[in-house]
């Protein structure tokens, strides 16, 4: 995106720029405000090959050729380094740029190792990346039953909270699929409140933030992916101590390796969540999370009063309404203050029938 951007290509030249690109679709700080937001990966290949002509643009995924033969993406600068060196881009000998590295001191014979595999990768990159690619396989995925999505949730939400809470929410997915079989014997509607009556039961809060950060599988992840001694730090904006900026929105701090034990004990306190003795219960954010899960219930219920075969499709439509609210903290107000204009108008519709 930034090699694409007008300023950077103002400065190149077809025949005299030559461009070793990075492939890999990194998503960027419009993410955070736009959960939609998809990478242009196309067009700033498009552009650039415009700017430079096909023959002077090397591309490949470096960020994956990095990670698979060196364990990190940070060897992804190097390891383009050596591929436009390889294609006779660079006026520097191999032994000056290797040099460098050796006096630069930071993670040397790392960094040498990614300089040769992108020359390697500039001479037959079929054969680097035949060294971690396995055959393709074409792999049929069954769509999920209603009773596995069920399963899959119940299971979750018993870890999130336990297993009372969990068996509301099959409970309440029962009902449902009762009343839509007995209706036309279709499962859309009950599928549509099994994915999102679940999704806002499990909302994310300090107490989930902590279990999923200390959960056994983020750690082998982290272990699988890192090698020798690294140290974890944690960018957290609890409510508690968070700071604010200037529009009054949470702002995100920096938290070392003590924070991990902290988050522990947190995990374990999970069973204070909606209690009277909840800490981060009384937030209005928390407040407006717990009594979505009643107000989308009471919505649900409304429906299948009246359910008959010919309006199952309109209420799929309203149940799958929270698919739409997003992201954290203020994104997340954004995003339901659109959902619920939303919401108004599919029941006003569905009343007036």
């Amino acid at each position: 995106i930034v090699a694409a951007g007008k300023a950077t290509l103002s400065l190149m030249r077809e025949g005299r720029t030559y461009v070793a690109l990075n492939s890999h679709a990194t998503p960027t700080a419009a993410f955070v405000g736009n959960p939609d937001w998809q990478n242009p990966t196309g067009g700033c290949e498009a552009a650039l090959q415009a700017a430079v002509g096909r023959d002077n643009l090397g591309l490949f995924d470096a960020d994956q050729v990095a990670v698979q033969l060196l364990g990190d993406s940070i060897y992804t600068n190097p390891l383009l380094l050596g591929y436009a060196w390889q294609k006779g881009q660079l006026p520097l000998s191999r032994a000056a740029l290797l040099r460098a590295m050796e006096l630069n001191g930071v993670q040397v014979e790392n960094n040498k190792a990614a300089f040769e595999w992108g020359r390697r990768a500039a001479h037959d990159l079929a054969a680097v990346q035949a060294l971690f690619s396995t055959s393709q396989v074409i792999e049929f995925v069954k769509r999920p039953s209603l009773d596995e999505i069920i399963g899959k949730h119940v299971s979750f939400l018993t870890g999130y909270q336990n297993a009372a809470y969990a068996a509301q929410y099959k409970a309440f997915v029962d009902k449902v699929h009762l009343t839509e079989v007995r209706v036309n014997g279709s499962t859309q509607l009950a599928e549509a409140v099994a994915r999102y009556l679940f999704k806002l039961m499990a909302y994310k809060d300090e107490y989930e933030v902590a279990r999923l950060h200390t959960d056994r599988g983020m750690q082998d992840k982290l272990a699988a992916r890192f090698e020798g001694d690294y140290r974890l730090h944690f960018h957290l904006a609890p409510p508690l101590l968070g700071k604010k900026n200037a529009q009054g929105e949470p702002v995100k701090q920096r938290f070392g390796p003590w924070m991990l034990p902290v988050l522990r004990v947190l995990a374990k306190l999970k069973g204070l969540r909606g209690t009277p003795f909840d800490p981060f219960g009384r937030t209005p954010e928390r407040r407006e999370e717990r009594g979505l899960i009643d107000e989308y219930r009471a919505c649900i219920d409304e429906l299948l009063t009246t359910l008959n075969a010919d309006s199952v499709k309109l209420a799929a439509e309203i149940a799958r309404i929270p698919e739409g609210i997003r992201g954290y903290g203020p994104v997340k107000a954004r995003h339901l203050a659109a959902a619920r204009l939303q919401w108004q108008t599919l029941m006003g519709t569905w009343r007036s029938r």
